[in-house]
């Protein structure tokens, strides 16, 4: 027990922090496991990237939609039936992969409105038990610990999912891997009964909140901050695998370079946890945003495996430097808010409006850049405008005064 004590800080382990991290850490290695290789695997059906395009566009469109409808129904009903409804669409999204097996691609809206359903149900539901389960004692700690699960999984998950497929022929080894998350996805809603039931009352006050941009300067600069996070996410969260596959021609590289990631990544999510304070929150996020942006310069060149691999190991480090605070900031700006008791659903679904907006962004920009330009050429250019995302998150955070109430 004093070991245990001493791995997670002067923090009392609460259940629902403990089933909530559970569950988080499920989602984690389902994710880890297949989605990467959804993306290559709708790649080989096809070999064009506009179809990864428009797989993805629908996933981040039918996201922000499904969060507004899931801030209503978590006002009405249950959050954590609202989880659980999340989970349920992520596990339809794999079966009906498993059933549209070697047609996915042909089925890529349907594919992505599921996805797309599961995340907005699924993320509204896990960020708003967060924010009533955790104190800004606790948040750096669980957002921490939360990065270390992920990581895990990150470091289990692509290379197991990778060594299955590359030992089967065809698609074979897919259905497994698909299979597998399922499976994951299931025992996830199990555990979700082991959560507090925590129904919410009251209206639900979505514009009202987004119009409390030009009330709170803090809402407004991080939502901002937010919309710059998702101009990154959006493109390279598909394009990197897909650049490894190209480079590599192998399944297998892809979990190497996933284990190379997550490995250095659960190391840094804990050191981060644990070592930055407070005080060095905005210096933090700096320094990890313009860490991920530099490491963009290696990857749009002369691409190689190997420099894949260093590009893995450095943001492996730069994302726990910035997203470790900048999440607990975003918290913490919340908290302090506008009747953030009563609103906190609505503040949640207004942060995933901008990060979404800004993945649309995104994926916008490089569907016209691969339609009217030439994909070697403009897809570099894109990669080097839109990797600015996240260096350019500091210069809204920077000016964020949590000492105002």
């Amino acid at each position: 027990m004093t070991r245990f004590k001493k791995l997670l800080g002067d923090i009392e382990l609460k259940r629902d922090i403990m089933f909530l991290l559970l569950i988080g850490g499920l989602y984690s290695m389902s994710v880890a496991l297949s989605n990467t290789f959804v993306n290559i695997y709708l790649w080989k059906q096809s070999g064009e990237f506009i179809d990864l395009g428009i797989y993805n566009l629908t996933v981040v469109i039918f996201q922000p939609l499904t969060f507004i409808l899931a801030g209503r129904w978590a006002k009405k009903i249950d959050r954590v039936i609202v989880l659980r409804i999340g989970v349920i669409f992520l596990a339809a999204f794999y079966l009906s992969v498993l059933f549209f097996g070697e047609n996915a691609g042909e089925n890529l809206v349907i594919l992505g409105a599921l996805l797309g359903i599961g995340y907005g149900f699924y993320w509204l539901a896990f960020n708003v038990l967060t924010f009533e389960i955790t104190e800004p004692e606790t948040r750096d700690f669980f957002n921490g610990f939360l990065g270390t699960l992920t990581s895990a999984g990150g470091m289990v998950g692509p290379i197991l999912a990778g060594y299955i497929i590359s030992r089967f022929t065809s698609f074979q080894g897919y259905t497994i891997v698909f299979g597998i998350s399922l499976g994951l996805f299931s025992l996830a809603v199990i555990l979700s009964f082991f959560l507090k039931r925590r129904p919410a009352h009251g209206r639900y006050c979505f514009t009202r909140i987004l119009k409390e941009r030009k009330n709170n300067e803090n809402w407004k600069l991080i939502t901002n901050a937010h919309f710059f996070q998702g101009l990154r996410e959006g493109t390279f969260i598909f394009v990197i695998s897909v650049f490894v596959f190209i480079s590599t021609g192998s399944e297998f590289a892809i979990g190497t370079f996933g284990l190379i990631n997550s490995g250095i990544a659960f190391v840094g999510y804990y050191l981060t946890s644990r070592l930055i304070k407070k005080r060095y929150r905005k210096k933090s996020i700096l320094a990890g945003g313009l860490i991920l942006y530099a490491a963009i310069f290696l990857i749009v060149f002369d691409l190689t495996y190997a420099k894949l691999l260093l590009y893995a190991g450095i943001i492996a480090v730069a994302y726990p430097l910035l997203l470790v605070p900048y999440i607990s900031m975003t918290y913490d700006v919340i908290g302090k808010g506008w009747k953030a008791a009563e609103m906190r659903i609505e503040y949640i679904v207004v942060r995933e409006i901008f990060l979404n907006l800004g993945r649309i962004v995104s994926i916008l920009a490089f569907i016209f850049a691969i339609t009217f330009f030439n994909e070697d050429k403009s897809i570099p250019i894109l990669l080097l405008i839109l990797g600015s995302g996240h260096s350019l998150i500091y210069l809204f955070i920077r000016k964020i005064n949590l000492s105002i109430t």
